[in-house]
């Protein structure tokens, strides 16, 4: 139902416009997610690692500091270096969508936004 005081065309427009937004804003989001990538060293050089926008590892580089380590120790090395890059990634996402959320949740009058 129009507003008091608008009519239905105006809001109609209105609305259609508000929906392009959030489309356009969405599309914008989605294309930063999809091009997410993070990836991190161990401190002492031995491993790296990139993530994608979910986590999933697509690389990883074992330096030459590798082949000093024990198998035990490398493997938890490349835990957690997998780790951190999947930290980053996850914050390099929620940076794309924070925007559209907190703008159309604000639009939306929802609570906290």
């Amino acid at each position: 139902m129009p507003p008091s005081g608008g009519t239905a065309r105006s809001w109609s427009e209105d609305y259609r416009d508000r929906i392009e937004t959030v489309r356009a804003d969405a599309e914008r989001a989605a294309e930063q997610i999809r091009r997410v990538r993070a990836t991190a060293r161990s401190d002492d050089g031995a491993v790296t690692v990139t993530v994608d926008s979910s986590g999933a590892l697509t690389a990883l580089d074992l330096g030459v500091r590798a082949d000093d380590l024990p198998r035990a120790r490398l493997a938890e090395l490349v835990l957690r270096t997998a780790r951190s890059a999947a930290a980053d990634a996850a914050a390099q996402v929620q940076a794309a969508v924070a925007p559209l959320t907190a703008h159309h949740g604000a639009e939306r009058g929802g609570p906290g936004r």
